[in-house]
């Protein structure tokens, strides 16, 4: 799906959850589906208790990848879905999610 090397240039990390709205209170399902679209990707990827971190070269290639989860969860039998999504782009040195937390657990 996405070529490498890019992961060396990787600038952008994305915060991003996706839910359904009204199909219950446990969601496990549609969030299995979402996370094997991002492990399909080949994005360096961290799921948390809330959302799901994600390493991406750029905007188009986190948009198209967005738009699979989406289509994941609607495919799923999801009638109405909420996107939460946090970017930091970073441009004055190469972040990672391992970078980033390793920012606040040194000392």
């Amino acid at each position: 799906m996405w070529q490498k090397p890019w992961y060396k240039e990787a600038i952008m990390i994305a915060q991003l959850s996706i839910y359904p709205i009204g199909e219950g209170t446990s969601l496990g399902r549609f969030v299995r589906k979402g996370v094997a679209v991002i492990e399909e990707s080949g994005l360096p990827y961290e799921v948390g208790g809330m959302s799901t971190s994600i390493e991406t070269p750029d905007l188009n290639t986190l948009f198209e990848l967005i738009k699979q989860v989406h289509a994941a969860h609607i495919a799923e039998g999801a009638r109405r879905v909420v996107i939460d999504l946090r970017i930091d782009d970073r441009r004055d040195k190469k972040a990672t999610i391992e970078s980033k937390k390793a920012s606040v657990t040194n000392t």
